[in-house]
């Protein structure tokens, strides 16, 4: 009787385990609405694709699969919100997918921050990796902006560095902003909203906690993480003091290769460019 439960277990252990893992390739496009009060339509919008959490070791789409996913998505600026990788071997890997990435044609370009994960390397290896997100025509905010112009309206794309391993410097990130205009923030670790009370931006662009990668019934091992998690702010949109911000699922996985409760995930956002940025919908 004894070893008939034993296999009984090993058996839906197996079943399980396999069932989660390949939740790791159901992978799902989000669409954001981003509404704006007194303006219909999508004429003043600008196309964001947001990717987050590659971890290039526990990936489950390939460049050219990705690629194929998006060839026929309008698509303007991509915004990448860090965690690329975990091991200096796995580098080499991430050029196939900045490459796929490039031949999406954003008009505005692609703009990277880095995570927790990133910081893991040594000195060598994340200045290696650096170098190869700017060799493919990466912009990488490290506590610093920029500002483009999207049909004639300032868009200022504030990168601050990964709260979570103590490198964010939200001052220092809106240093020298002199163009009025719409404010994009990009981050990692979406903990930082908490400490912006007095910085003012439209939209922010986050990842990190994998939508619990682990999330049955909730994502209890996440409680660790920051207080967004005690919030129950762990993927997807939230307000924050009157703010937007926008959690990614992650499209990689991180320690164990398997998703439960969770799907990686690519997420397509339609965002005004205008100051006064109101409320969003997922469409």
């Amino acid at each position: 009787m004894m070893v008939f439960l034993i296999a009984v277990l090993v058996l839906f252990l197996y079943w399980t385990f396999n069932k989660a893992h390949k939740n790791t390739k159901d992978i799902v496009i989000n669409k954001i609405y981003v509404e704006q009060d007194g303006v219909q339509g999508s004429q003043q919008s600008l196309n964001i694709l947001h990717l987050s959490d590659l971890h290039l070791e526990n990936i489950s789409i390939s460049p050219e699969e990705l690629f194929d996913r998006l060839k026929e998505e309008e698509i303007e600026l991509v915004a990448l919100t860090g965690d690329f990788l975990d091991r200096t071997r796995t580098i080499p890997k991430l050029g196939p997918y900045l490459k796929a990435i490039q031949q999406l044609n954003a008009k505005y370009g692609v703009y990277a921050v880095l995570g927790n994960h990133d910081y893991k390397l040594n000195e060598d290896s994340l200045n290696r990796l650096i170098s190869t997100l700017k060799e493919h025509g990466c912009t990488v905010l490290q506590n610093e902006n920029t500002s483009i112009v999207v049909d004639g309206k300032i868009l200022n794309i504030i990168g601050i560095d990964d709260n979570h391993t103590h490198r964010s410097d939200v001052a220092a990130s809106y240093s020298g902003i002199q163009q009025k205009g719409t404010n994009l923030v990009l981050t990692h670790d979406p903990n930082i909203v908490l400490k912006m009370k007095n910085y003012h931006f439209e939209y922010l662009l986050s990842g990190h906690f994998h939508g619990g990668q682990i999330c049955y019934p909730k994502a209890y091992h996440l409680i660790k993480m920051g207080k967004l998690i005690r919030m129950n702010m762990v993927k997807g949109l939230h307000k924050h003091e009157g703010k937007l911000f926008y959690i990614n699922e992650g499209l990689g996985q991180t320690g164990i290769n398997i998703r439960v409760g969770s799907r990686p995930e690519i997420t397509l956002h339609q965002f005004p460019i205008s100051a006064a940025v109101n409320k969003a919908a997922a469409i």
